[in-house]
């Protein structure tokens, strides 16, 4: 078998993945994964402060906002699997239950589809594994 790409999108993929490797060795073994360390999970304050109360005291609270957040994800295809990931994990320190974000991935489907309300389910089963002893 040849390592030659047999269409256009494979050519430019491993003509990127040439490139990143001669720029920098250690790309060669990057995962996406690594950026989910790099964010540790912000506490429920800082998230209300950043993204609800300072811009409108009344507005809507972190919860909210994520479980809208996750929503959307579901809604393009579950394809940012750290974006997922974090979201929901962001989420339960908002105060979230694990049911909520059930539903909230489940209501998507009628939109999304089933295969993306499938994904983004198993992205956050699992964050919500790890946290096997947290509330329902």
């Amino acid at each position: 078998m040849s390592d030659k790409p047999t269409n256009p999108f494979e050519q430019m993929l491993k003509q990127a993945q040439d490139m990143a490797t001669a720029m920098n060795p250690g790309l060669e073994n990057f995962s996406p994964k690594g950026f989910e360390a790099l964010w540790p999970t912000m506490p429920k304050e800082v998230m209300e402060m950043m993204f609800g109360n300072t811009v409108n005291k009344d507005g809507l609270d972190a919860k909210t906002r994520l479980l809208l957040t996750l929503a959307g994800l579901t809604c393009q295809g579950a394809q940012a699997d750290s974006a997922v990931r974090q979201t929901v994990r962001h989420a339960l320190e908002a105060g979230a239950k694990k049911q909520e974000i059930v539903e909230t991935i489940g209501q998507m489907s009628v939109f999304a589809g089933i295969p993306a309300m499938t994904r983004a389910l198993d992205l956050a089963q699992e964050v919500m594994g790890d946290n096997e002893d947290e509330d329902q």
